[in-house]
């Protein structure tokens, strides 16, 4: 039997992947299957779930629903859909903004001397020894009234004799979108850095040759060739963001809502497993569809290169 099994290459395949693949089946698709299952049924009276074929939870999610206070038979409610295009417009801003400053970031520290690059990318790895949920608070107190950046501001404004007007930085969705890039930020830098790093510096040298300036340089020979780390990020970041929810719970408290938030909730407090159930899968149908349309566009950095 063994003699076979070395001799049959495909057996061989088949057996290693098979933790793998018992792995993905019993985490991933049988609760994905569930999750599809529950999010047909409706809720009981005591919260729990009645197994049915009903589509009230994503006509519900689309803002039509038949609990209407005005006796209606059914009425439109875009709250949900203005939580979900809150989470899309999100998700990308931060993805800008990410890149924006990780590029020159991940460009410098990958034309660094080769001594101090290290000593750069443990700086940019050193907030991911922290917990997740630590950093966040970190910035509540940096943003709170009476906080770090509060007294600093009314500090150089009693300095300057400018008079200073409080400011509201907590429970806004600037202190999200603020939360949301310091999180990710090294997420993206480190596959462009890694991008960067690769680049052959004869390339650099021929372009010179060819009497390319620094800025035609990057556009034609750095740009193209750091597209792969650039779309990996991007990856990276939106798709968690679209799904995260405790940066929002604690920065943005209960004025900034976003779909991880309604699903934490629909699932903790309103004991709705049913509609969060419906909200889960819609939110993975979203992130699946802009991941597809952006890689089908930018594919994953290689068309750029050969173009």
């Amino acid at each position: 039997m063994l003699k076979r099994l070395r001799e049959n290459k495909s057996a061989q395949g088949t057996l290693l992947a098979s933790p793998t693949m018992l792995w993905m089946i019993g985490l991933l698709i049988i609760p994905l299957l569930l999750t599809l299952v529950v999010s047909f049924g409706q809720r009981s009276p005591d919260g729990d779930v009645i197994y049915s074929f009903s589509l009230d939870n994503y006509i519900r999610l689309f803002g039509y629903s038949t609990d209407c206070d005005n006796g209606q038979a059914s009425c439109f409610d875009p709250l949900y859909l203005q939580i979900l295009w809150r989470s899309l417009s999100l998700a990308f801003n931060t993805t800008v903004l990410v890149i924006l400053l990780a590029y020159p970031l991940a460009y410098f520290i990958a034309r660094a001397h080769p001594l101090r690059r290290n000593t750069f990318l443990f700086m940019v790895l050193i907030p991911l020894w922290t917990n997740f949920v630590i950093r966040v608070y970190a910035w509540m107190m940096l943003l709170r009234t009476q906080g770090v950046i509060y007294l600093g501001l009314g500090w150089l404004a009693g300095l300057f004799n400018i008079p200073f007007t409080p400011l509201e930085m907590l429970y806004t969705p600037g202190a999200v979108l603020v939360g949301m890039v310091y999180e990710f930020l090294p997420f993206m830098i480190l596959p462009i850095y890694t991008s960067l790093e690769k680049i052959d510096n004869s390339l650099y040298e021929a372009a010179a040759d060819l009497g390319a300036n620094g800025l035609k340089t990057f556009a034609r020979v750095t740009l193209p060739l750091s597209m792969p780390g650039v779309v990996a990020g991007t990856i990276l970041v939106f798709i968690p963001v679209m799904g995260t929810f405790i940066v929002s719970d604690i920065l943005g408290g209960r004025q900034v809502i976003l779909v991880g938030n309604l699903i934490q909730r629909q699932f903790l407090d309103a004991r709705d497993p049913t509609f969060g159930s419906a909200a889960s899968l819609i939110l993975m149908i979203m992130t699946l569809i802009v991941t597809y349309f952006y890689t089908r566009k930018f594919g994953f950095g290689e068309e750029i290169v050969v173009a």
